[in-house]
C-alpha cells in the first residue's frame, strides 16, 4: 500500500512546461504532495516527444487540460488555484502575466499562495527575455569553464548542474520554505528561482578556494577537477573506466598500499609538480587490469574508489540493489524517490498520465461540481 508521504494534504498547480519546473514538482509529487499539472488543450513543442509512459518527470501527478486563452478557461484555472497550496510556473517573464495568471492575479484570490517562478536567466535583468538552456546558464555561472580537461575545451555535461540542481532544487528548497512560511503568517510570496543564480550559489566553495589561492583559473589543474591524480578517472585494460577520489591522507594512503605502491618513492601527494609523474604512474597501474578486477581489489574499502557505470549498469549493481535505488513501474525503469523518511516515507502511487486524462475527476476532487465539469467539457473548455 503507497504511503502518503510528508507533503500530504500539499495542493500544487504546476503549469506544465519542460524540465526543471517538472522535476520540481516530481519531487514535490514523490513526497505526497497532490501536484496537478496543467497542459493546454492542443500539444505545445517541448523539443523532445515523450510518450506519457516514459515522461518520468511526470509520475504521482495528475493530469488536467484547460483552453487557457478563454475567459471560461481562464477562470477555472484561477478556481483551482483558489484552493492550491502553491503554483509553480516556467515560462518567460511576462507570459502568466498576458494570460491574466501572474502573481498579482493569483494572489488576489488566494493570499496565502506561494508562487514559484522557474527560469534560465531570472525575472529581471538584461537577458531575462532571452531563450537559452543548462549549457548557456552554467557557462555565465562561472562552472562551466571549470569542467573539462586541461589545455582542452570545457566539456557538455549532463544537464544535472542548471536543469536539476541549481534550478530545480533550488525552487523545490524555496517553495517549501515559503509554504511553511505562509502556514504562520497567512501570506503568500513569489520565489524567483533564476538558474543562473542557483548554479552561481552551487559555486560557493569554488570562489572561496579562488581567493584564498587554493584554486588555479585554468581547467584541469586543481583538485576536484581532474587536476589531482589522486581525485581523477582511469581506463582500464578492458577500456573501461574507474574513479578514485583519496583526498584525505589516510584514504590516499590506503589506496596506494592496494596498488602495491606502499613503498614506492613517488611525488607526495599535494606537490603539484610531481602530479604529472604521480598521474603517469596511477594511469599505467590502472591499464594493466580489467574493471571488474579492480573492482574486486578496491571495492568497499576506503581507497574511495568506485567503477564507471552506464546507466544500464548502475540499475543492477548490488549497492544499488540493496537499497532499492531503482524500481520498475509500467515496464518503464526510472529511481526511486530521494530523500528517505523513516515515518512518511516517499512512494510511486501512480504512473506519468496521458495529458489532459485526469481532467474530470480532479476538478471534482478540488470543489467542482459534476454538472459543472460537464458544462465545461460540452463547451470544449476542459479535456473530455
Amino acid at each position: 500500500m503507497a504511503m502518503a508521504g510528508p507533503l500530504h494534504g500539499i495542493r500544487v498547480i504546476e503549469m506544465a512546461g519542460m524540465g526543471p519546473g517538472p522535476f520540481c514538482g516530481m519531487l514535490l509529487a514523490d513526497m505526497g504532495a497532490d501536484v496537478v499539472r496543467i497542459e493546454r488543450l492542443a500539444a505545445s513543442d517541448r523539443g523532445i516527444d515523450f510518450p506519457s509512459r516514459f515522461d518520468l518527470l511526470n509520475r504521482n501527478k495528475r493530469s488536467v487540460a484547460i483552453n487557457l486563452k478563454s475567459e471560461e478557461g481562464r477562470n477555472s484555472l484561477l478556481r483551482l488555484i483558489g484552493n492550491a497550496d502553491a503554483l509553480t510556473e516556467g515560462f518567460r517573464p511576462g507570459v502568466m502575466e498576458k494570460l491574466g495568471l501572474g502573481p498579482d492575479d493569483c494572489l488576489r484570490i488566494n493570499p496565502k499562495l506561494v508562487y514559484g517562478r522557474i527560469t534560465g536567466w531570472g525575472q529581471n535583468g538584461p537577458l531575462a527575455p532571452a531563450a537559452g538552456h543548462d549549457v548557456n546558464y552554467i557557462a555565465l555561472a562561472g562552472a562551466l569553464h571549470g569542467i573539462g580537461p586541461a589545455h582542452g575545451k570545457p566539456a557538455v555535461p549532463l544537464n544535472l548542474i542548471g536543469d536539476f540542481g541549481g534550478g530545480a532544487l533550488f525552487l523545490a528548497m524555496g517553495m517549501l520554505a515559503a509554504i511553511i512560511e505562509a502556514r504562520s503568517s497567512g501570506k503568500g510570496q513569489v520565489v524567483d528561482t533564476a538558474m543562473v543564480d542557483g548554479v552561481a550559489s552551487l559555486m560557493t566553495m569554488q570562489y572561496a578556494l579562488l581567493q584564498m589561492g587554493m584554486w588555479k583559473n585554468p581547467r584541469g589543474e586543481n583538485l576536484l577537477d581532474g587536476g589531482a591524480p589522486f581525485y581523477d578517472v582511469y581506463e582500464t585494460s578492458d577500456g573501461l573506466h574507474v574513479s578514485v577520489g583519496a583526498v584525505e591522507r589516510r584514504f590516499y594512503e590506503e589506496l596506494l598500499e592496494r596498488l602495491g605502491l606502499k613503498n614506492e618513492t613517488l611525488p607526495k601527494q599535494n606537490d603539484q609538480n610531481g602530479w604529472t609523474r604521480l598521474r603517469e604512474r596511477l594511469a599505467g597501474i590502472f591499464a594493466k587490469r580489467t574493471r571488474d578486477e579492480w573492482c574486486t581489489l578496491l571495492e568497499g574499502s576506503d581507497a574511495c574508489f568506485a567503477p564507471v557505470l552506464s546507466p544500464h549498469e548502475a540499475v543492477t549493481h548490488p549497492h544499488s540493489v540493496a537499497r532499492g535505488v531503482y524500481t520498475e513501474v509500467d515496464g518503464v525503469i526510472q529511481p526511486q524517490p530521494a530523500p528517505r523518511f523513516s515515518r512518511t516515507p516517499s512512494s510511486l502511487r501512480n504512473a506519468p498520465p496521458v495529458p489532459g486524462s485526469n481532467t474530470a475527476q480532479t476538478l471534482v476532487d478540488w470543489g467542482f461540481t459534476g454538472d459543472e465539469v460537464a458544462r465545461l467539457q460540452a463547451l470544449g473548455e476542459v479535456a473530455a
